[in-house]
């Protein structure tokens, strides 16, 4: 997710895009405004985000996020969010970013890949009904939409890679739609900010918690999945934010991680 300067947003009103809308657009370094799109915009970094970039940068969760991130409460949902710490020069570039283009391009975020394409709806999950809400992010000095290169935004995102990521994102995406269906007078614990925090983006944390607290203790895991999730951090990310759901709200019990029979009578786990 990115958002567009103050003034773009004031000047051109967003046009709804479904999957099949079609434009034209290509961005390369023979493009004038190559890289100027990496200056001057915020950018909310997804779990999947941080997990490629944390490998690439071969750090840990903790690290990554006090180096690279500002977190922040997300609009209307009162949810934490990280954004990219972008650096403190005049352009206020990304810390990735040089001249001649990006250090990180392989591993690069999901905003980043959309651009120029910005996602409103949030509705990634496989049989939603709604296709999703997607708009352009005109930025005045961009020249990659005078490009002959026609594609649909299902192309795009395939193209870029971003379906793939927002498959993985969904149940994310998910929590956040949920919580912003809410009535703002309705709001979430320290404590569940600091659980939701830790399962999205600190996923390091996150394995410390599920196996070095009671938490095996309380609920039902294969054996299986917890070899998994003890060495692959998607796989951790996934099942982290499905026992998520199922603390956070409502859902169908064959949806939630199940507790182990008598398992109030062992102590919570703590974060």
């Amino acid at each position: 997710m990115s958002e567009p300067h103050d003034n773009q947003k004031a000047v051109i009103p967003p046009v709804r895009l479904g999957d099949q809308s079609r434009f034209k657009f290509e961005c390369h370094p023979g493009v004038s405004c190559f890289t100027q799109c990496c200056r001057g915009i915020d950018i909310i970094l997804t779990p999947y985000d941080i997990i490629q970039l944390k490998h690439r940068l071969e750090l840990d969760s903790e690290q990554f996020l006090a180096i690279y991130t500002e977190p922040h409460l997300m609009e209307k949902t009162d949810l934490p969010v990280v954004s990219l710490r972008l650096l403190d020069d005049e352009a206020r570039s990304c810390p990735f970013v040089r001249d001649d283009g990006c250090l990180v391009y392989a591993d690069r975020p999901s905003a980043c890949r959309y651009y120029p394409i910005g996602t409103a709806s949030l509705m990634h999950k496989e049989g939603a009904d709604d296709e999703g809400f997607f708009f352009f992010v005109h930025e005045s000095h961009c020249k990659g939409f005078e490009s002959e290169r026609e594609w649909t935004v299902a192309e795009w995102r395939q193209d870029q890679g971003v379906d793939l990521r927002d498959r993985i994102n969904a149940d994310w995406t998910d929590i956040l739609v949920h919580k912003r269906s809410f009535p703002s007078s309705i709001k979430l614990t320290d404590k569940s900010k600091e659980l939701f925090f830790m399962v999205c983006y600190n996923v390091d944390r996150f394995r410390r918690f599920v196996f070095e607290s009671s938490f095996l203790d309380r609920y039902e895991v294969a054996p299986d999945t917890v070899a998994k999730i003890r060495e692959d951090d998607v796989a951790l990310l996934r099942f982290g934010l499905r026992w998520l759901k199922g603390t956070l709200f409502r859902v169908p019990e064959e949806e939630k991680i199940a507790m182990k029979a008598g398992a109030a009578r062992h102590r919570q786990p703590t974060v």
